[in-house]
Order: C-alpha cells, then sequence, then structure tokens
C-alpha cells in the first residue's frame, strides 16, 4: 500500500505565512507612525524657536530707538507682537554737561495674542538735553 500525499507544489499563501506577513507590515508601519510623530513634534519646537527669535530680534530692534530717561515705561504693537518695557535706573549723571545722562535696565516682554513670547533685559543708555547752551 502507497500512502497518498497531498500535492506540495501549492499556489498562494497559508495561513500562518499571511499572519507572520500582516505583523511584519503592521509592525513597520507602527514604527514609520512613530517617527513621524517625533519628527512633527520636533518641527513644531523649531518653529517655536523660530518666533521667538524673530520676535526677540523685532523687539531688540524697536528697544533700541526708545530713549529710557524720555520714556521709561510703554506699550508698542509691532504687527502681531504686543511689546511692553519698564525701564530701571542703575545710573544718572547729570550736571556736567549740556546732557543728562544715564544708564538703564529695560525689562522688554513680548506677546503674540495673549501669549507670553519673549521676556529679557537690554541695558541701554538714556539721555536728555539739560539745558540749552546759549552763544
Amino acid at each position: 500500500m502507497t500512502a497518498e500525499y497531498p500535492n506540495i507544489n501549492q499556489n498562494g499563501f497559508t495561513l500562518l505565512e499571511a499572519i507572520v506577513a500582516l505583523v511584519l507590515i503592521a509592525s513597520t508601519g507602527m514604527a514609520l507612525l512613530n517617527w513621524i510623530s517625533t519628527n512633527l513634534t520636533t518641527l513644531q519646537h523649531v518653529q517655536a524657536a523660530q518666533q521667538r527669535n524673530d520676535a526677540t530680534r523685532n523687539a531688540v530692534a524697536f528697544i533700541e530707538t526708545v530713549n529710557p530717561l524720555e520714556k521709561p515705561h510703554g506699550k508698542e504693537t509691532i504687527g502681531a507682537y504686543k511689546l511692553t518695557w519698564k525701564s530701571k535706573e542703575i545710573e544718572l549723571l547729570g550736571n556736567t554737561t549740556m546732557y543728562q545722562v544715564g544708564l538703564y535696565d529695560m525689562n522688554v516682554v513680548v506677546y503674540l495674542d495673549k501669549t507670553l513670547i519673549a521676556k529679557f533685559t537690554v541695558r541701554q543708555i538714556g539721555f536728555k538735553q539739560y539745558y540749552k547752551e546759549e552763544f
């Protein structure tokens, strides 16, 4: 008696091969989604840092034009940013020349839609004509 064996030349996948293929595809897909999520989070952090950098550069450029002796505090809107500053006198020199000169620390705060974007301090010189020289 001879034993009859089924035909070994199959055309297609077995159930085990299909399950292994699905597990490989799923694990690769999960790794890919995790990588994309990490890149998106990093991109958001980079964009926020770039926004803070732009806001700080614009604020410093504006604050350089402010004379803290004449305008020791104030608010200003620059594009979408709201800027507030307060000056604290460090040293005031007066009666030696026709100008009153002082050194100030200016605390600057930058907001975007009521969200704090940047906060920094700038040391700046303030001046004001003390008296007019007569000829």
